[in-house]
């Protein structure tokens, strides 16, 4: 067994052709079908597990659950034969309790089944032309009853049993309707059709007695032990009211507390409807029964809900509830008419689920009918729109945890498998074949019947912005990074950039459909695989083939490749999975007599998963082994369409043409394939345009206006209502006033009543303590007397009871007494009869003893007797012997005589022997020898067919071209002549464009001029930047300088300012200018920092100069070098030419051989053949053909070998040359090109072939 497991975690889709295909398990579980297991679905905390069908199983086709919701009963057809499996839901998980598969009846399938109130019996029915119903004790697997449901082979939709009653059996089908008892061992019809039959679609019991049953005409019946109380017809209306449907005939009715019960049609009932009684008359395929009536089914899109009248006997409808459209549909007015085929209500009818014809489960809560009583109540989603038919596409991005899948439902959904929601879906007017998306998780590629659409994935909607006519596109696929994606159509690849959105590249090759393709890591390789059995691995570089393995006998469906993209894994129509490396298959793993679909692999490589065509997948642990060594899973209920892994290797993802979508949680046990962490979170990103937003905005913008107009309104009207509220609260408080004053008087009175009913009741309380004490009493007195009474009869008792005893003692001992006595009796008795017999025993064994003298005397005479006698044979035998040796010895010599002639013949007939095995050994060898000369015949007879039908296909197609010659000469004529007139044309034109490119050429080199200007003076203008830098600074500097000065010179004025003011006092002034002095003529070191500025950009300049001196030599060093590097690549390529020359005449010298060895075989072939005519034993001749066919094999090999040693050794000095075109500074020549060795190429391979 392998170390991959995969656990299923959550399946989108649904099964709708199986009987009773929905129903609760409890007031949050359900269980439904989807793929090939069943599901227990929480609505409320929308989990899932799953219950897997049978291994090996092909589908199941019924479902049943026990009244006590302990069982589940499910009919599969399990390698061709059908079985009933039985599960014990109570269990976790849940577990297989029975399986019934071995029957003594005949039976195909099994198409519905029922289990019996308590949960003990199992009701069965077999498909036609069987059509048995079989009645199980299922827990012993016990047959109870059977019998034919129908003479006629009619099909049989439902069968159901009596929710109260064991016994009670009701059958429906194609003109059935069968009340049976179950009663000593069989099923007995306890009613009788009368009248024309119908056509019964499905029933539910009402109560222990009593069914309503709905037929395809759209009618109701009830039928109380097999006779009819009440019927009524539900009709479309053509009206455009809400409600479409109306009830007109009723008649008599009874009815009780009914039980749960989900009954559905068959798939059978599908091909007997028509569209247009559809139209005419509502089918009623389901009904459902609940405590106040049932619900039916009634046409497309519709349910109805009756309720009995009450004490009355007949039903009313009282609810009509309806599918809603969906406006994501391509024809919303038509997204509704679908067929309810099951109903089912929870335990405490809260809700009603519906499943349709179109995969969809539906339900309405029962409180929302009660509210819309006059108009028509609609049904919700219970999961999610899925998926009605097969599921073409599927593909997942890398920055979102999305899934985008496509169907022939002609709907592409976006799918959350970490939330497991629906993110978007729409239909559209084509079928989708195709579907793949960007890594981004914002764009994705469709294809579709007419077109291929590339579309962005808005926040509500997908949105188309580019289609290409690509028609009935089968495979699309978007690169790993995203920039390029690939589109087949047929046998053709088309790869488009998502940049311009062109065609970029076209690849051909493929001879029939492609079915997959896969990108490599790095986008660098595509490969395809198809049904012509080819596998290609295509270079989008040069779009050409670089690996190619073909195998005609199988048609592949599926590829993938290795991480390393060293390996490529595929598998196809021949039950094996190959694996492929260098254009050479290096295993085949047998798949076990199944197909493999398709096939996916882990990027860590330790991890494969693959499809099969009977909807199971398979983990394999890499590398593969050609043992079983895989782990098979139960998942799809038809074959596997596509798998793929997410890019985290956490979840793997498959799709079948059951329309289910599965989610699977992978992990290997090893621990190999641990998950790799994402260093980025999934995007939260999402796509919006502009119009969107905007009509957001004014939506907005209106609502908030409507918000305000709303809150000024209700601010109106609650002032009003405040105003209002006042003046009731007024009345309402004088009202209690008046109330109040009133209940206080009577109050006052009652209080008064109470007083008085107080003292009459503590009168009475004090007779009724008198009473009972005098009462009391008198019982003392009483009881007293009747205790003394007892007591003294307890005495007399006593007393009874010691005499008693005492007589019994007595007994006692006379019985003891009397037993010892007895004792002695028989003892002394049996001592008697043993002396008796020990007397009689002496006297037997004395007659023994006189017995035993006289045999022995008997046996003395006997002795001498046969001792006379024995003497006596002796003596004839003794004579016979001599004879007896006489005639032995005659015969002796004889036998001598005969050994001699024996053992001669013996030696004769061993030579024989060895001369016919020589004879056989050479026969053998002359065998072989013509056997080898005819298998020679045959393949020279071959060859010459083969010869010959090519020479025939040759002569055709020569004919064909000689006529093709014809017409194109006749064409080329005319061309000639418009040729002719187009070059006259064409001329003047030519001179314009000659002078024109001139003219180009001029302004080229202007422009080069231009460039080389434009790049001096833009070094000219950074160095005038600097400068200009520089001088700003020094600028900015002198300026500072200018404001320090000036501030001194103010300083300077305002202190000489205040020393004119002492100009009348000489002392004072005197020290006031002493003090200018000292503060103003010490900042002469100001004129020193400016010089030294001055030096610092002298040292700036000389050190630029040097640098750019520098940078000149530098220059010219490179020209120098690219010099010398473009006269090495001139001598490369020279050297090239002449090697390609050398390699054309070789290839030249070839074809001259080969046609010389061709004409030598002609030839050969000719002598041959009239050597063959003339001499019969022309052995000679074949040795001869022989060694020249295998020296032109010899020939042929050598210079395929040389050739393949001198196309290495070109590609090697190609991967040079642009290893040299890639240094920079260095250019090719113009002019210069390689001759093309394509032509060559391809006529080699054809001669090879």
């Amino acid at each position: 067994m392998s170390t991959v497991v995969a656990q299923a975690l959550h399946v989108f889709g649904l099964r709708p052709h199986v009987t009773n295909n929905v129903f609760f398990f409890d007031e949050q579980i359900i269980i439904f079908p989807s793929g090939n297991h069943c599901v227990k679905y929480n609505i409320d905390q929308k989990w899932q597990k799953f219950i897997a069908g049978s291994d090996k199983s092909q589908g199941m086709l019924a479902l049943a659950i026990s009244p006590n919701r302990r069982y589940l009963a499910i009919s599969e057809t399990v390698q061709e034969k059908p079985a009933v499996t039985i599960y014990e839901l109570s269990s976790i998980p849940c577990r297989k309790r029975k399986v019934l598969n071995n029957f003594d009846f005949q039976v195909q399938k099994f198409t519905s089944m029922a289990f019996s109130p308590d949960s003990k019996y199992l009701l069965t029915q077999t498909s036609p032309p069987d059509s048995n119903l079989v009645y199980w004790l299922w827990e012993k697997q016990k047959v109870m009853a059977i019998i034919k449901a129908d003479s006629q082979n009619n099909p049989i939709y439902q069968v159901s049993i009596s929710s109260q009653d064991n016994s009670q059996v009701c059958i429906t089908g194609s003109g059935v309707f069968k009340l049976l008892r179950f009663a000593e061992g069989t099923l007995k019809q306890i009613n009788f059709q009368r009248g024309e039959s119908s056509n019964y679609l499905a029933h539910a019991w009402v109560s222990e007695d009593r069914v309503i049953v709905g037929t395809d005409t759209g009618k109701l019946f009830l039928f109380e032990s097999g006779d009819q109380r009440w019927e009524t017809s539900i009709m479309v209306k053509e009206s455009t009211s809400s409600r479409s449907l109306e009830v007109i005939q009723e008649s008599e009715s009874l009815i009780e507390f009914p039980p749960l019960s989900s009954p559905v049609s068959s798939v059978e009932r599908m091909d007997i409807t028509t569209n247009t009684q559809q139209q005419a008359m509502p089918q009623v395929f389901a009904i459902a029964a609940y405590s106040k009536g049932f619900a039916c089914s009634a046409g497309p899109g519709r349910v109805l809900l009756f309720e009995k009248v009450e004490e009355k006997d007949f039903y009313r409808e009282s609810r009509e509830i309806r599918i809603p459209t969906d406006q994501q549909s391509n024809d919303p007015s038509q997204s509704d008419k679908q067929d309810v085929l099951c109903l089912c209500f929870s335990p405490s009818e809260e809700t009603l689920i519906a499943s349709t014809n179109k995969n969809q489960l539906y339900s309405i809560t029962m409180s929302l009918t009660e509210i819309s009583k006059g108009e028509a109540a609609h049904f919700e989603y219970l999961l999610y729109p899925l998926h009605s038919a097969s599921i073409t596409g599927l593909d997942t991005c890398i920055r979102k945890p999305l899934i985008a899948t496509c169907s022939l439902d002609r709907s592409v959904r976006i799918w959350n498998y970490e939330s497991n929601t629906l993110e978007l879906y729409k239909e559209y007017q084509e079928e989708a074949y195709t579907v793949s998306l960007h890594p981004s998780g914002h764009y994705i590629v469709v294809g579709f019947a007419d077109k291929l659409r590339l579309m962005n994935l808005l926040i509500d909607d997908i949105r188309p912005f580019k289609e290409y006519s690509v028609r009935g596109c089968k495979e699309c696929s978007f690169s790993n990074g995203g920039h390029l994606f690939a589109a087949v159509n047929g046998n053709v690849i088309h790869i488009f950039t998502t940049t311009s959105l062109e065609n970029i590249n076209i690849l051909k090759g493929h001879t029939g459909k492609i079915r997959s393709l896969v990108w490599n890591l790095d986008d660098s390789k595509l490969v395809s695989a198809g049904t012509d059995g080819a596998v290609y691995e295509w270079n989008l570089s040069t779009g050409k083939r670089e690996t190619e393995c073909v195998l005609k006998s199988c048609s592949y469906n599926s590829v993938t490749t290795s991480p390393d993209a060293k390996v490529i894994f595929a598998v196809g129509s021949d039950q094996t999975l190959k694996e492929i490396s260098d254009s050479l298959i290096l295993r085949e793993i047998p798949a076990f007599d199944v197909i493999y679909t398709s096939i996916t692999i882990s990027h860590s490589g330790r991890m494969i998963f693959v499809g099969t065509s009977v909807g199971t997948i398979r983990a394999m642990k890499y590398p593969l082994s050609l043992q079983k060594e895989y782990n098979e899973y139960q998942a799809h209920a038809g074959p596997v369409m596509k798998m793929l892994l997410t890019f985290d290797d956490q979840f793997l993802l498959t799709v079948g043409e059951d329309g289910c979508l599965f989610t699977w949680k992978v992990f290997d046990k090893d621990g190999r394939g641990i998950k790799r962490e994402r260093e980025v979170g999934f995007a939260e990103e999402v796509l919006v345009t502009k119009t969107d937003m905007e009509e957001k905005a004014q939506i907005m913008l209106e609502l908030k206006t409507r918000v305000e107009e709303l809150k000024m309104e209700n601010e109106y009207q609650l002032r009003l209502k405040d105003m209002n509220y006042t003046e009731k609260i007024k009345e309402l408080t004088d009202k209690f006033i008046q109330e109040m004053e009133s209940l206080k008087t009577k109050n006052q009175v009652l209080k008064t009543e109470k007083e008085k009913q107080d003292i009459s009741h503590r009168e009475r309380l004090e007779e009724l303590v008198d009473k009972q004490t005098r009462e009391l009493q008198d019982l003392e007195c009483c009881n007293n007397q009747k205790l003394l009474l007892e007591y003294e009869k307890y005495q007399e008792l006593q007393l009874k009871s010691q005499r008693m005893q005492e007589e019994y003692e007595k007994q006692l001992r006379d019985n003891d007494e009397t037993k010892s006595q007895a004792l002695e009796e028989l003892t002394e008795f049996y001592e008697a009869k043993l002396q008796e017999k020990t007397g009689l025993l002496e006297e037997a064994q004395e007659d023994v003893r006189q017995q035993l003298r006289e045999f022995e005397e008997t046996k003395k005479q006997i002795e001498e007797d046969e001792d006379r006698e024995i003497q006596d044979i002796k003596t004839k035998y003794e004579r016979k012997l001599r004879d007896e040796k006489e005639s032995n010895l005659r015969l002796k010599g004889e036998t001598g005589i005969m050994r001699k002639k024996f053992s001669s013949l013996q030696k004769e007939i061993e030579e024989r022997t060895n001369d016919i095995e020589l004879l056989k050994s050479e026969q053998m060898k002359l065998q072989g020898i013509i056997r080898s000369l005819e298998k020679d015949i045959q393949g020279l007879k071959r060859e010459i067919q083969e010869r010959d039908e090519t020479i025939q296909d040759k002569e055709k197609r020569i004919y064909d071209l000689k006529k093709k010659n014809q017409e194109l000469e006749k064409f080329k004529f005319v061309l000639d002549y418009k040729i002719k007139e187009l070059k006259k044309q064409i001329e003047p034109r030519e001179n314009e464009i000659k002078v024109m490119k001139e003219q180009i050429q001029e302004m080229e080199a202007e422009l080069e001029r231009f460039h080389k200007q434009n790049t001096q003076l833009e070094l000219n203008i950074t160095e005038l930047l600097q400068k200009l830098r520089a001088t700003d600074q020094e600028m900015r500097k002198e300026q500072q300088k200018e404001r320090d000065l000036e501030a001194l010179v103010r300083r300077f004025k305002t202190d000489l300012h205040n020393c004119v003011a002492y100009i009348q006092e000489p002392g004072l002034l005197k020290e006031k200018i002493r003090g200018l002095f000292e503060k103003y003529v010490q900042r002469a070191d100001m004129v020193e920092i400016a010089g030294l500025n001055s030096d610092l950009q002298q040292e700036y300049a000389r050190q630029r100069e040097h640098l750019e001196r520098n940078l000149a030599t530098l220059k010219k060093k490179v020209i120098k070098e690219g010099e010398l590097h473009r006269t090495d690549y001139v001598r490369i390529m020279q050297e090239n030419v002449s090697l390609i020359k050398e390699i054309n005449e070789l290839r030249r010298e070839l074809k001259l051989t080969r046609s010389q060895i061709y004409d030598l075989e002609s030839a050969l072939k000719v002598s041959k053949k009239t050597r063959s005519q003339e001499v019969p034993e022309s052995v000679i001749s074949k040795d001869v053909v022989g060694s020249t066919s295998t020296m032109r094999l010899n020939e042929q090999e050598e210079t395929g070998r040389i050739i393949e040693m001198q196309r290495l050794e070109i590609r090697r000095l190609r991967d040079q040359i642009q290893e040299q075109e890639q240094v920079p500074g260095f250019h090719t020549i113009a002019g210069v090109r390689l001759p093309s060795i394509v032509d060559s190429d391809v006529d080699f391979e054809v001669h090879t072939k």
